[in-house]
């Protein structure tokens, strides 16, 4: 490895830490541990947030980079109850990231149509090629979770989904298809989801957050618990494990997610091309017109 291979080795090691992403995670009844000088319970200042961001903003940049020029194939999908941080931590994960490269598939409830194919079919034309990372905001666990709950599956499918999923997933990260595959399930706690459900009632900047779903789903907590508890059970697999992450602070959960996501899939900080600007070209006999044909935006700000 040349010099400065090294150095760009050093200054990531520096950014990430020494974090192994297997490790095992604690229970999500128990205690979050401590990693610095800050109590878990103690809210993350805006300050530090800002600051730990742009660094890993920046590592995510060099794993884009290292993703097209490898062709790599990713797929990152979110779940979590109601409120729990996903949306939040995907901005964080794409905002300095290109969407030709980074992209974000929310699918709506499905059609009529769509309800009478192969359950897993809707989402396989989302899949990523070489060179892209898609990033399920909810995804095909919906049938384990919001459709079992609320009864839009009955127990026969949803048996069936559990079933299937873990051998859905080993075809998608097999030899085949080379599909990075990282599931995170965001757990926020009783009081902390009705503070945000109650401010999504009240500020008008949520309101589109808040739907006749999450009003219905809201008084079935311990359903939910008992779905994700049988989930877990059936598709935490070795080749397609499940990471749970504590998002009761939205900060931290999501430089944590980040931090675990650059941990996880194998990069290098690529070589930083000097760059340059042209000169201009000549206007020669162009002139620039005193007013355009076009109506203009009112400069109130």
């Amino acid at each position: 490895m040349g010099k400065g291979k090294k150095q760009k080795a050093r200054r990531k090691a520096k950014v990430l830490g020494n974090i192994n992403p297997d490790m095992p995670s604690e229970t999500l009844a128990g205690e979050a541990p401590e990693t610095d000088e800050d109590s878990p319970a103690k809210k993350m200042s805006n300050r530090k947030y800002l600051k730990e961001l742009e660094k890993l903003e920046a590592e995510l940049v060099h794993l884009q980079s290292w993703v097209v020029e490898k062709g790599l194939k990713v797929v990152i999908l979110f779940e979590g109850r109601d409120g729990a941080g996903k949306g939040g931590t995907i901005k964080a994960i794409t905002g300095r990231l290109s969407p030709r490269v980074f992209r974000v598939v929310a699918l709506p409830a499905p059609t009529e149509r769509e309800k009478t194919q192969m359950y897993a079919q809707r989402y396989l034309p989302h899949m990523p090629a070489a060179g892209e990372v898609v990033i399920f905001d909810r995804s095909w666990y919906n049938r384990a979770g919001v459709e079992r709950v609320m009864g839009f599956a009955s127990e026969e499918e949803v048996q069936g989904f559990l079933k299937m999923a873990p051998l859905f997933e080993k075809l998608l990260v097999g030899k085949f298809n080379n599909i990075i595959l990282l599931k995170y399930w965001l757990e926020v706690d009783m009081d902390e989801q009705t503070r945000r459900l109650e401010a999504r009632c009240t500020d008008p900047r949520k309101q589109w957050k808040l739907s006749p779903m999450d009003l219905k789903s809201y008084s079935r907590w311990y359903d939910y618990s008992r779905a994700r508890d049988e989930m877990f059970s059936a598709t935490h697999t070795e080749w397609a494990p499940w990471f749970a992450a504590r998002s009761d602070d939205k900060k931290r959960v999501r430089l944590n997610i980040i931090r675990h996501i650059l941990n996880s899939i194998p990069y290098e900080v690529p070589k930083t091309p000097k760059i340059t600007l042209p000169g201009r070209g000549k206007a020669g006999d162009y002139q620039e017109p005193a007013s355009l044909p076009v109506k203009h935006v009112p400069e109130v700000y």
